[in-house]
C-alpha cells in the first residue's frame, strides 16, 4: 500500500510539472524579452538589432529590451546565453563569427553548434574597405599596393580576433601574401571611432555601421568584399575588380537562444521574427544601411543550422592554415 501511495503521489506530482510548462509555454511570452548583442553600442550587429527588436516586440506582445555584452569576438555574451534559462525569455543577435569561434577559441565553455537552439538568419551584409581620412592611397588597387608594400607598417582594426572584420583582414593578408599589424577592439564602434581619429589605417567592417561615414566623406572608402557592387555604394569597386580575383566576403547575423528551448515557444520567436523582416520599416532602412533581410526560408532554425555549416566549411582550413588562436 505505501509503495503504491507514493507511486500515486510521484505521478501526480510530475503531472503537475507537465501541466505547469504546458501553461507556461502556452502564455509565452508574459515579460520583457531581453535580446544579447554580443558587442559594444553603436556596432552593425547593435545597430540591427535594434532595428527588428520593435517589431518582434509588437508580434510578441511583450518588450523587448537590448543588452549590449561586448568583448571576445562575442564569445562573452554567447557564453551568457549559453548559461540562460531555455524559457525564450534570453535570445542573442550573434554574426557570423558565431560559427567560426570554435576555431579559434581551444577553451571555450560551450561549444557554438551544441549550447544554442538557432532560430533563424536575419540579415546579409557586404563589407566595405575603408581607411583613415588622410591615408595616401587614393583607390582600391593603390590600397592593395601600399599594403604589399608597408605590410606590418600598416595598423588594419577588427571588432576582435575570429570576427567578420578580423577575417576580412586575415583574408586580405592571405591573398596578398603581406602580414599586417592586426589591431583588434571589443567591436565596431571602439574600432571605428579610432579610424576617424587616425589611430588606426584601414578596417574591413559591414557596410551598415561605414555607409554614414562614407557618404559623410569621414572615412576613405576603397572597395566592398561581396562578389558584386553594391546599388548602395555604385562607385565602389568589388576586391575582385582590383586583383583580388575570386574574393568574397559577406556578413549574416543569426537569432539564437540557449538549446532545449521548448518547441512551443522557439515556433512564437521564429514567427515573431519573419513578421519582423516583412515589417516595412525594417526594409526600408536595411536598404538604407545596404542590408539585405533574410529569406522566409533562411529566417528559420533549419536555416540558420545550414548557414552556420557552410560558414565553418568556407573558413576552416584558412583558419587552421594561419595558425591563429585567441586567448
Amino acid at each position: 500500500m505505501p509503495i503504491r501511495y507514493w507511486t500515486f503521489a510521484a505521478a501526480l506530482a510530475a503531472s503537475a510539472l507537465v501541466s505547469g510548462a504546458s501553461m507556461a509555454q502556452g502564455t509565452y511570452p508574459d515579460r520583457t524579452i531581453t535580446l544579447v548583442v554580443p558587442y559594444a553600442a553603436g556596432g552593425p550587429t547593435d545597430t540591427v538589432a535594434r532595428l527588428v527588436a520593435e517589431p518582434m516586440a509588437k508580434a510578441l506582445g511583450q518588450q523587448v529590451i537590448i543588452e549590449n555584452m561586448g568583448g571576445a569576438s562575442g564569445t562573452i555574451g554567447a557564453g551568457q546565453v549559453a548559461r540562460a534559462e531555455p524559457d525564450g525569455y534570453t535570445l542573442m543577435l550573434h554574426t557570423s563569427a558565431q560559427a567560426t569561434n570554435d576555431l579559434f577559441y581551444d577553451k571555450l565553455a560551450y561549444g557554438s553548434r551544441e549550447a544554442f537552439q538557432p532560430l533563424g538568419v536575419v540579415s546579409h551584409t557586404p563589407m566595405t574597405l575603408v581607411g583613415r581620412k588622410d591615408l595616401p592611397p587614393g583607390t582600391a588597387a593603390e590600397a592593395l599596393d601600399h599594403i604589399r608594400e608597408s605590410g606590418d607598417g600598416v595598423a588594419f582594426g577588427n571588432a576582435g580576433v575570429g570576427g567578420p572584420s578580423y577575417l576580412c583582414g586575415l583574408l586580405i593578408e592571405n591573398r596578398l601574401g603581406t602580414p599586417m599589424v592586426m589591431v583588434p577592439y571589443a567591436g565596431t564602434g571602439p574600432a571605428l571611432t579610432d579610424l576617424l581619429g587616425g589611430q588606426i589605417d584601414l578596417i574591413c567592417e559591414q557596410a551598415t555601421n561605414t555607409i554614414g561615414h562614407i557618404r559623410s566623406g569621414a572615412v576613405k572608402a576603397y572597395a566592398v568584399t561581396s562578389a558584386e557592387r553594391m546599388p548602395a555604394l555604385p562607385d565602389l569597386p568589388t576586391l575582385a575588380e582590383v586583383g583580388l580575383e575570386g574574393f568574397e566576403t559577406t556578413v549574416w547575423l543569426g537569432l539564437y537562444g540557449p538549446r532545449d528551448m521548448p518547441q512551443p515557444v522557439v515556433d512564437k520567436v521564429v514567427a515573431a521574427l519573419q513578421s519582423a523582416l516583412q515589417d516595412p520599416l525594417v526594409t526600408e532602412r536595411f536598404a538604407e544601411l545596404a542590408t539585405t533581410p533574410a529569406a522566409p526560408d533562411e529566417a528559420t532554425p533549419e536555416g540558420l543550422k545550414a548557414t552556420q555549416e557552410a560558414e565553418v566549411a568556407k573558413w576552416k582550413d584558412l583558419i587552421e592554415a594561419s595558425g591563429l588562436k585567441a586567448d
